[in-house]
């Protein structure tokens, strides 16, 4: 066996070695039912990144501007606050945040539609935690998402 392919195989991750033996993983959202590209698919991760960073921004402003003024140490800690209560707010309403506005998504229920007031909250609290929006399922969401039985698409 040449090393070269041995070692590329393993740069190349799981996935890659999975479907080098016939594994057909589909596109990401297949499997919720989501078109593979265009409106109504899954947001990709560059977009719901950029989409935190606006948001986090306009928390960090608005912990910093109204609420500690001359605390910087507290800033971030509000920043959370606002961030949770933005998230709850506006994810519950009109199903997206400023920043995921501005970026073109929406976070919907698994079968489409607008996520119950139930969903928001588990949804926000487990995003503010931050550790499971850094774990993914082969679809690309989060596992804040999955919990919530969510999906971020594009508009």
């Amino acid at each position: 066996m040449d090393n070269r392919e041995a070692i590329g195989s393993w740069l190349s991750g799981p996935r890659a070695a999975a479907e080098e033996m016939g594994v057909d993983f589909g596109y990401r959202g297949e499997r919720l039912g989501l078109p593979e590209e265009g409106p109504g698919s899954v947001a990709r991760f560059g977009r719901r990144l950029g989409a935190l960073f606006v948001d986090w921004a306009l928390c960090v402003i608005v912990a910093y501007g109204l609420i500690t003024r001359d605390g910087a140490h507290a800033v971030e800690n509000w920043a959370l606050a606002v961030f949770f209560v933005l998230s709850l707010l506006t994810v519950g309403t009109v199903g997206s945040t400023p920043g995921k506005r501005l970026f073109r998504l929406r976070v919907v229920a698994e079968g489409g539609g607008r996520l119950g007031i139930g969903r928001v909250v588990v949804r926000s609290v487990l995003l503010c935690l931050a550790i499971p929006a850094l774990i993914w399922d082969r679809d690309g969401r989060g596992l804040h998402d999955r919990l919530a039985r969510a999906v971020q698409v594009r508009v």
